[in-house]
């Protein structure tokens, strides 16, 4: 424990002091921070400036390097130009076209419903495909009761080769 009195560490206008601690007049050095500022900005400058000329670079690159269009879109380009690409007045290749794409009229998720209700009821009908030979289209059901009661026919052993 200390005898000395607290007294004797205080200055003549009662702030603290100590004999190896000085306390700084001034913390932040504002010269310092602007002087950082600036660089920063003219680097900002300088790379933004760089970005330009290196996006012009590279598209020039681009369009130099790639390949020559195809005749089919050459004349699709023209006839787009002649008639101020008017999407009317566009001629569309012959069918069959990609469903979804412009100039094909149907709904690819109607079609899909359309040939699914198709595919099912020719596996519910009974009709003849060939009568002369005597050859009918049953429906599944019952061509799986049939071959459940009868079998499959057999089939002649594959010959041996020497």
């Amino acid at each position: 424990m200390s005898t000395e009195l607290h007294s004797k560490a205080h200055g003549a206008n009662g702030e603290p002091q100590h004999a190896d601690v000085k306390f700084e007049p001034v913390d932040v050095q504002v010269g310092t921070i602007y002087w950082y500022l600036a660089v920063l900005g003219i680097t900002v400058a300088v790379s933004l400036i760089a970005c330009v000329y290196i996006f012009r670079f590279t598209a020039n690159l681009a369009k130099e390097s790639d390949t020559p269009p195809t005749a089919a879109m050459q004349q699709m380009n023209e006839r787009m130009a002649a008639e101020k690409k008017d999407p009317a007045s566009m001629q569309y290749p012959d069918e069959p076209r990609l469903q979804g794409v412009p100039g094909h009229e149907t709904d690819p998720q109607q079609d899909l419903r359309d040939k699914l209700a198709t595919d099912l009821k020719a596996n519910e009908t009974l009709d003849w495909v060939d009568q002369a030979n005597g050859i009918a289209q049953i429906p599944v059901s019952e061509a799986m009761k049939i071959v459940a009661e009868k079998g499959l026919p057999a089939i002649a052993p594959a010959e041996k080769k020497k």
